[in-house]
């Protein structure tokens, strides 16, 4: 699969003036810098819910929340092989995945655009699901938990694992009303 890329490649970071409080000065604005891809990193490797956005054969667009894990430098999610987003995928494998929150001055909303693969090495198979299960616990390994059994759900490929490497990326950080917008392209 080549989706895998070295975890010490580093994407270039740039602030976008035009929607950072850079451009629009406010009191504390003044010093307004772009998100470190660590940060962002972080962010990812913690969030719980993304939104996964894919184009319907049609050309429209289809959004639906999923879990997802951050592993060797990609962002990696499931699905059911005959649901929506996996036929969509099916067809056109541009999708996108956003986290973040909701609020108009706090927080910071990310988002990674890329081309979902689907994994079909059993080693990596096996690695994201041991990324999964340390990242949600009991929510996937007690058999009361929401999403349990989702791991032989994969081997027995009852359910896609994609796989999608970061192109591009966005942050989105509000604190307090100061604002930044963070580009990184691998």
């Amino acid at each position: 699969m080549s989706v895998q890329r070295p975890a010490a490649e580093q994407p270039t970071t740039e602030l976008d003036a035009r929607y950072s409080s850079a451009l629009h000065p406010r009191p504390g604005a003044a010093d307004v810098t772009a998100t470190e891809w660590a940060e962002a990193r972080r962010r990812l490797e913690a969030a719980e819910i993304f939104w996964v956005t894919t184009v319907r054969p049609g050309g429209g667009p289809h959004v639906t929340p999923v879990i997802a894990a951050w592993h060797d430098g990609v962002l990696y999610f499931s699905t059911g092989p005959g649901e929506q987003k996996a036929r969509n995928l099916a067809h056109d494998a541009h999708c996108a995945l956003i986290t973040g929150g909701n609020s108009l001055t706090e927080g910071f909303d990310l988002v990674v655009e890329g081309e979902a693969e689907p994994v079909g090495d059993r080693a990596v198979l096996e690695e994201v699901i041991a990324a999964y299960e340390a990242k949600y616990g009991a929510h996937i390994t007690s058999a009361d938990g929401t999403f349990h059994g989702i791991g032989d759900a994969m081997r027995r490929g009852n359910a896609v694992l994609f796989a999608v490497a970061p192109v591009t990326a966005y942050g989105f950080g509000r604190d307090d009303g100061v604002y930044s917008h963070t580009r990184w392209a691998f």
